[in-house]
């Protein structure tokens, strides 16, 4: 593979339209997607619109006339397209650890009999962390295992099984259909965490039969920083799940101000407080963009840039100690590549001083992802190139990269 191969790939993808629709900086190979997505160019307007018209001019008649309050069912409706669900399925709001929290205990709601939670050792720590906090709360049990002893765990005391479907460090998928059958076969529940899998990866809820699910919106769906989450809840749970956080906006009348809550029979019914408008202007516009892609051309020009960066990094960076990590084969991964190397994060650091930008995770993990919408083959080229030269050269060996930050 050559540069111009690479070139010669991107003359012919479907999505290289989707480039001018980013505000990309000039000089910058953003390996870092899969954190958080860059600026569609369409964000800034809708949410200057939302705040110099809708808020400046409409006051508080927006929350009617410019559709406020409908926005969590109607930015719902748009995720839905992406991840396999109906449109009264899916809604937009809190954060994906608040709404991780309500599908949780709502979980527990759907099977009283049931006292045990089991999700996977190694997944991202928050999921863990919240399951705790439910647990402690309702009186349950956690059992956090191995992957390989996830679903052998499963049996009649549990509840629900919790799964991030594309792994955040190995990029290992799950095979939705196949676990979700397997954990409903023993009459627990599916909730499935989808931040690394909506808008990169195909997705098919209602294909895979999933009961519940929750998202965030930063990463893939190019939301913004903090952009708001959102959860899935099957048709045939709405009438009796209960969320553990019974706000206003999850009333059945939210404006008829009764004195004792009276929870909505539908997706409403997980929304909590007031839906943050500005953030939500900002994602439209991600998830507009978004739809106007096909979901299957997506995954796959993805792959095309994962196998590539893998194949030239496993043979122009051999015996520099890059040990990949998470599975080879594509269809069993996400669209991040994670490697293993002692010092992982000053190589990365000096990565980022030759402007390709991923991030790093501990202990001694580079992590680079390949979002679909933005990148070229022949980005993914010159940045195996600049990895290449960081390690021959031992760039990364400069004092002010072995720095840790909070964040990179």
């Amino acid at each position: 593979m050559t540069r111009a191969d690479a070139e010669a790939l991107d003359a012919v993808d479907p999505l290289a339209r989707f480039r001018e629709a980013f505000d990309l900086p000039a000089g910058v190979i953003y390996l870092d997607g899969n954190s958080l997505g860059p600026l569609p160019r369409a964000a800034a307007a809708g949410v200057e619109r939302a705040v110099r018209q809708e808020w400046g001019q409409g006051l508080i008649t927006s929350w009617n006339a410019a559709g406020w309050i409908e926005a969590p069912q109607r930015l719902g409706g748009k995720v839905a397209r992406l991840v396999g669900a109906g449109p009264n399925e899916v809604a937009v709001a809190d954060s994906t650890s608040v709404n991780l929290f309500k599908l949780a205990a709502g979980a527990l709601s759907l099977r009283p009999g049931r006292r045990t939670i089991v999700t996977e050792t190694g997944n991202f720590p928050t999921d863990v962390y919240v399951l705790e906090g439910v647990c402690a709360m309702a009186g349950a049990t956690l059992k956090a295992l191995p992957p390989e002893q996830v679903l052998h765990a499963v049996d009649d005391d549990t509840a629900a099984v919790v799964l991030t479907h594309v792994h955040y460090k190995t990029a290992r998928r799950w095979d939705m259909a196949a676990v979700t059958a397997a954990v409903q076969a023993r009459g627990a529940l599916m909730l499935w965490d989808l931040c690394h899998t909506a808008g990169a990866v195909a997705c098919d809820l209602n294909g895979a039969g999933a009961d519940l699910a929750v998202g965030c919106s930063y990463k893939y769906l190019n939301g913004g920083p903090g952009a708001p989450a959102f959860l899935f809840v099957a048709e045939r749970h709405q009438g009796a799940i209960r969320s553990p956080l019974s706000g206003w906006m999850g009333h059945a009348e939210p404006f008829a101000f009764e004195d004792r809550y009276r929870p909505s029979s539908d997706i409403r019914a997980m929304l909590c407080g007031t839906p943050p408008i500005l953030g939500l202007a900002a994602l439209e516009a991600g998830l507009d963009l978004q739809l106007e892609a096909d979901p299957r051309a997506v995954e796959a020009k993805g792959q095309s840039l994962c196998r590539l960066f893998i194949d030239l990094v496993e043979r122009r960076c051999a015996g520099h100690g890059l040990a990949l990590t998470g599975p080879r084969e594509m269809e069993r991964r996400g669209l991040h590549v994670s490697f293993a190397h002692p010092d992982a994060y000053a190589l990365v650091q000096a990565m980022i001083a030759r402007g390709v930008i991923g991030d790093f995770r501990e202990p001694d993990i580079a992590r680079f992802g390949f979002s679909p919408l933005y990148l070229s083959h022949a980005e993914v080229w010159d940045a195996a190139e600049i990895l290449r030269d960081v390690l021959e050269t031992r760039a990364y060996e400069a004092p002010g990269f072995r720095t840790r930050s909070a964040v990179t």
